[in-house]
């Protein structure tokens, strides 16, 4: 078969997918009938292109859901995540929410609760690229929404998921977890219940300008409770959530250190520990017209944390174990929202929404007892938003007002007074606008986007406190002293039946929160701070190839079922990322290629190949000496027991080469950092569905995720 032939066969493969995809309506009867022996069963899009967003399935993703979390977002085309970068996507800051609760925890923090979250404890991931008025403005550039909840059935149900990798590199390292969720739901009231537990043995090498090199034996462990009750209060509903997760982790360290041309040797512990609680009520007004929309939800959230480290001298002289870090921070989190929206009769058709918004947060940080930082930040917003469409144009409309008050208090070490924080008062209006032209309905279409967004300083870089590793070498700081950053976001995207795209973003960010390192003689320093702009440009294609365009002739695929999980095919991405920092005179971007293979092997045997490639490029005031990212993982998953039990053998980073190895160009001399994870690993997962005798149950609303109707656009 002929190269040229492939594009419209992929065309084809496309179209097949969409239609072996749609749900087709259904008439109802007022009567319920009795029907036996019926199953219906609905196939879930893997990845599902949106205007606003993007959607990926992880509950039927074997390569996906195998691991912890961390991994199977590493493994999301476009998606890096790092330390050093944070989470981006397509060129894109994330700001990271669960179940549609902002999560606020970064850096450090994030990195470790993602690890101790299980892959396949998560139902699907929405990358929302254009979040509109109806999301805070302090979003950002875009949000990653993880959704970990089950949908509750009308029966008493339960799904165990477990897993268990091991690495082998010096040492042999076990990684497991374990996981329940029961459901109910009844004419009365619907319940659900997730716990689980996680266990992550890892080791880390790390150099920095080879005056410290480090080894690092690591310990976490993690359990979850995750509660939802609904309550049918005459037509209307009420639902409450309950949260608990506790996180803790144990550091051993040898320590080599070369401080003022002397060597040392050290044997290190540092442990961290944390615990967070989140309440959440939500009460849903119930109108005859479907379309309208009348919610109010209140949440509370308590992030703790504590981190402490012991240090030891080995050499040249040996010396006691004492404490050098004791560190703590406590947040309190408040918020209330009130949303409404309904059809109103504009062109074709046509949708307004109207809502306001309140959140406070109040951090403390202390050190050794001593509290060093009192910080407060609330906000009071409003929003509008009209959609309507227009025959094959879609267009949406929406203003954010958001007013701000930030102040505090911090303890100056050096004269041992508390000063107050540079403070933030201000009123500010935040548009969105979004245009979108159906070129074939639901199959092609093409949209423009643009809004304007702020975020706020995270905690972790506001807290002043080092909740890292330091020695004599080595110094981590917050600055309680950061302001926010302002971003106008731009976007234009083609997109075919969900798979095929290409697009183009740009983002001008004023006062850019950004790491930096310095070197000061052998003592390396990091810390945030703000820079005056920076300007973002990402390019990315994706396209999907089915393998039997190499091999079989045109005719006889025209009659085959290309349905996106029974059929072989390449999915191909591609993007370029362009940082502009004023500060940088010669900036470079950098490629990410993500190459994703799925075969069908016989006896229904899938085989999924993921590896992605970054080439060198600027990430900030970053420069790597070898790729950011580069990684090949595979998957190999079968279904049993009529699909209601998969098990998934896995390998990660098989030729171990994903490492972070980079210089800073923002100081010098240039300071190099090396840190090496055993990211080589291989395992196994395993999922069972307990089967039911009641074939006629029916889905009941998502409990643990109630918030805006994601599977709605707004267009």
């Amino acid at each position: 078969m002929k190269v040229k032939s492939i594009l419209p066969i992929s065309a084809l493969f496309l179209s097949q997918i969409y239609f072996a995809q749609e749900t087709p309506k259904k008439e109802t009867d007022d009567k319920e009938k009795q029907i036996e022996a019926v199953t219906i069963t609905k196939t879930k899009k893997a990845v599902e292109q949106k205007a606003d967003r993007t959607i990926y399935d992880f509950s039927e993703q074997p390569h996906l859901n195998s691991g912890n979390t961390l991994e199977g977002l590493q493994k999301i085309p476009g998606l890096v995540v790092s330390e050093v970068a944070g989470m981006v996507y397509q060129g894109k800051a994330l700001d990271v929410y669960m179940d549609g609760r902002p999560l606020n925890i970064y850096s450090t923090q994030l990195t470790a609760y993602l690890e101790g979250l299980p892959a396949n404890s998560i139902e699907k991931i929405e990358i929302i690229t254009q979040p509109g008025a109806e999301f805070p403005a302090t979003s950002g550039g875009a949000i990653i929404n993880i959704v970990t909840s089950r949908n509750a059935k009308s029966y008493l149900s339960a799904t165990y998921a477990g897993g268990y990798r091991f690495s082998n590199y010096e040492h042999f390292r076990s990684k497991f977890n374990n996981s329940l969720t029961l459901n109910s739901k009844n004419k009365w009231f619907g319940w659900q219940l997730n716990v689980g537990q996680s266990y992550n043995e890892s080791e880390t090498r790390s150099t920095i300008d080879e005056i410290s090199r480090l080894y690092n034996d690591n310990y976490n462990r993690n359990q979850y409770l995750r509660s939802a009750f609904t309550f049918d209060v005459g037509q209307d509903r009420l639902l409450l959530n309950y949260n608990l997760t506790f996180g803790s982790s144990d550091r051993y360290v040898d320590g080599y250190s070369l401080f003022e041309g002397k060597e040392s040797t050290s044997k290190d512990k540092t442990d961290q520990s944390n615990t967070r609680n989140e309440i959440t009520a939500t009460y849903q007004k119930n109108f005859d017209d479907k379309n309208k929309k009348l919610e109010f939800k209140g949440s509370y959230t308590n992030f703790n944390n504590n981190f402490g480290q012991a240090s030891q001298d080995v050499s040249p002289l040996p010396s006691e174990m004492k404490n050098v870090l004791n560190n703590g921070s406590n947040q309190n989190v408040y918020n209330f929202r009130v949303d409404y929206s309904q059809p109103i009769k504009v062109l074709d058709e046509g949708k307004i929404s109207l809502g306001a918004y309140y959140d406070q947060l109040e951090l403390t940080a202390e050190n050794f007892n001593v509290e060093n930082l009192d910080y407060k930040s609330k906000t009071t917003a409003f929003y509008s938003e009209a959609s309507a469409t227009k025959g094959k144009m879609d267009l949406v409309l929406g203003l954010r007002g958001e007013y701000y008050n930030i102040n505090g208090t911090s303890l100056n070490p050096d004269n041992g007074n508390y000063d107050n924080l540079r403070s933030f008062e201000k009123f500010k209006l935040f548009p969105n606008a979004s245009v979108q032209y159906n070129i074939i309905p639901k199959i092609a279409s093409f949209n423009i986007n643009y809004n304007k967004k702020i975020t706020l300083p995270n905690v972790a870089n506001l807290n002043p406190n080092n909740n890292r590793y330091s020695n004599d070498n080595i110094d981590y700081s917050g600055n309680p002293n950061l302001q926010p950053t302002i971003f106008d976001n731009f976007e234009i995207k083609l997109t075919a039946l969900n798979y095929a795209f290409i697009g183009y973003n740009f983002t001008n960010a004023k006062n850019q929160v950004v790491q930096k390192v310095s070197r000061t003689g052998d003592v390396i320093s990091q810390t945030s701070d703000n820079i005056g702009r920076m300007k973002t440009h990402n390019f990315n294609i994706g396209f999907p190839i089915p393998l039997a365009v190499f091999n079989t002739p045109f005719k006889e695929i025209m009659k085959m079922d290309m349905n996106p999980d029974k059929v072989s095919f390449i999915f191909l991405y591609g993007a370029y990322q362009l940082q502009q920092i004023d500060e940088v005179i010669d900036p470079k971007g950098y490629w990410t290629y993500n190459v994703t293979g799925q075969f069908i092997l016989p006896l229904s045997v899938k085989f999924i190949a993921n590896y992605t490639y970054l080439t060198k490029g600027n990430s900030d005031f970053f420069y790597p000496n070898k790729s950011f990212y580069n990684t090949l993982n595979l998957s190999l998953s079968k279904k049993f027991n009529n699909d209601r039990m998969t098990l998934t053998l896995f390998a990660n980073d098989v030729f171990n080469t994903n490492e972070t190895n980079l210089r800073t160009i923002n100081t010098i001399p240039n300071v190099f950092i090396r840190n090496k994870n055993d990211t080589r690993n291989f395992g196994l997962s395993f999922n069972y569905k307990i089967p039911t005798k009641n074939k006629l149950a029916k889905e009941s609303p998502n409990l643990l995720n109630q918030e805006k109707k994601e599977e709605t656009s707004t267009l």
